[in-house]
């Protein structure tokens, strides 16, 4: 039992899942400091609201606060753009110079490829209809 569970946590997968969440969580507080601390300042300078926090409206005695959610959708949408424009961006343009100059592969099922082959001697043995 325990010599399965070794192998479980040993596979590439598993670890290579654990250290994303490591490195994510540490970028997204990276990020979100620079959210905090630059961005928001600067946003708030030209909108003229120092701390979008504490936004809120009242409805009948009830106060909704809607000023965290501007907060964490700025944030968000600066994970978002971080990880596009500085992980996806740069994979895909590396994968596309190693593309360049491939041939690609052909990857018809063997079976499909067989019936193909049988078809066209049968084709030819017959001649045209």
């Amino acid at each position: 039992m325990l010599k399965g569970f070794k192998q479980f946590i040993m596979r590439g997968n598993v670890v290579d899942l654990a250290i994303a969440v490591v490195v994510g969580t540490a970028f997204t507080a990276l990020v979100k400091a620079f959210v905090t601390d630059i961005l928001t300042p600067i946003i708030a300078a030209i909108a003229g609201q120092p701390n979008f926090a504490t936004l809120k409206f009242t409805i009948n005695n009830s106060t909704f606060l809607y000023g965290d959610l501007i907060n964490a959708l700025i944030t968000f949408l600066s994970v978002a753009a971080a990880v596009y424009f500085f992980v996806v961006l740069p994979l895909n343009k590396l994968a596309e110079r190693r593309a360049r100059g491939q041939v690609p592969v052909d990857e018809t099922p063997p079976d499909i490829a067989l019936l193909t082959e049988i078809r066209d001697l049968l084709a030819t043995r017959q001649g045209p209809s």
